[in-house]
């Protein structure tokens, strides 16, 4: 009785928390993307300098976003692209050398990250070096599992003091329906919550496994009296 008891309060209790989600809408497509990456703090960056004598510096910026270079000193970097940062090194550097040509590539992207978490195959986080899309980001870790409630993937922004939650129907998406299919910013949060019955379930489990290790000794207990 005790056990029915509890398992139907966590089932009215997962029913209510999906009922008091209250999302906003989800953004306009295409007024939340960054079509060009931007450069920001601890970002690795690779730095050539031509014609001949070949320079090439590898550096990362600096938390105050700055990156060092021995002809150009220190080049504002974080919130530019490369393309940005190459012009202003090519202009620095001009009274060293004639004709100075500047390529700055991103060699790895520490500043800019969301996390995927939940019902999914390999919850992880990793950069965003791209525009990415909810499905796109699901697929980079393996896609939602069986327990997925796909309905209603949620997606978590912070804005200053606040947080907007955004609802993606991945169901629906799957069938043609991309308006909810958004573009993922630097710092989201992907969840894939639980359906009911698999809330449920986890509960249960939580409920029994106490007791598991204890039945596990009665037995073995047991085995050794019979035993000789």
């Amino acid at each position: 009785m005790r056990f029915t008891a509890a398992a139907l309060a966590v089932f009215t209790a997962a029913v209510a928390g999906c009922a008091g989600l209250h999302p906003v809408p989800p953004p306009q497509r295409g007024s939340m993307v960054s079509k060009t990456f931007e450069v920001g703090a601890a970002d690795e960056l690779k730095v050539t300098i031509l014609p001949e004598p070949m320079i090439q510096e590898s550096v990362v910026v600096r938390p105050d976003g700055m990156i060092s270079l021995s002809l150009a000193g220190d080049v504002p970097a974080a919130g530019r692209t490369v393309s940005q940062i190459s012009a202003d090194i090519e202009t620095r550097i001009a009274q060293f050398k004639r004709g100075p040509k500047v390529d700055v590539a991103l060699v790895k992207t520490n500043s800019t990250a969301i996390t995927v978490l939940g019902e999914v195959r390999g919850p992880r986080t990793f950069p965003l070096v791209k525009e990415t899309r909810v499905t796109e980001a699901l697929g980079q870790v393996g896609g939602l599992n069986n327990f997925a409630k796909d309905s209603e993937i949620r997606v978590i922004r912070s804005g200053g003091d606040e947080a907007f939650v955004f609802i993606v129907d991945v169901a629906a998406i799957m069938r043609g329906d991309q308006r909810t299919n958004i573009a993922l910013e630097s710092g989201d949060i992907v969840y894939a919550p639980p359906t009911v019955w698999a809330r449920v379930g986890y509960v249960v489990q939580a409920i029994l496994f106490p007791i598991q290790p204890l039945l596990g000794l009665a037995q073995s207990a047991a085995g050794s009296v019979i035993v000789p």
